[in-house]
């Protein structure tokens, strides 16, 4: 299936619901964006996912991007770096071997907390516009142990 084609809602019980870009969305998230409106944030901080989009409240609490972002980070940044390490070793090939222990793993270090976010957030994107992993269902209530994002509420003291 291409990315610009819209995906079917054949899983989903609703049946207003319409059919879903996936180029959009996954562009959306990229960005960082919600995949429904594109205005609002999906994650709340580094790698926090919000439990809903601020603006337009579609849900995230129930995506699962689990393990995938840091096995497409590692592959891309690997690619990027062995392709960085063959070039230069190539135009310069008697560097001090002080410049590789220092630039090769900061810039390892440097493109994966770069990454990590961006590829999140299009993974979670790409499950919306997918409709995977309860992302096919309309505004279900989340279950307070899966919405971090709600405070708390404190038990008041009876002033008795």
């Amino acid at each position: 299936m291409m990315l610009d084609e819209t995906i079917p809602h054949a899983t989903a019980p609703n049946a207003q619901q319409g059919p879903r870009s996936a180029w959009a969305a996954l562009k959306r998230g990229l960005r960082g964006r919600c995949p429904a409106c594109g205005e609002g944030r999906i994650l709340r901080s580094y790698l926090t996912v919000n439990c809903s989009c601020s603006l337009c409240g579609e849900e995230f609490y129930h995506h699962r991007a689990d393990d995938f972002p840091p096995y497409i980070t590692i592959f891309v940044v690997g690619h990027i770096l062995g392709a960085l390490m063959f070039a230069v070793d190539d135009v310069w090939p008697d560097l001090p071997i002080a410049f590789h222990y220092v630039t090769w793993p900061l810039l390892c270090i440097l493109l994966s907390l770069w990454l990590l976010p961006i590829f999140k957030g299009g993974l979670i994107a790409y499950q919306w516009a997918l409709r995977m992993h309860g992302f096919e269902t309309a505004h279900a209530a989340p279950a307070a142990s899966e919405c971090l994002d709600q405070p708390k509420a404190i038990p008041q003291q009876s002033a008795a």
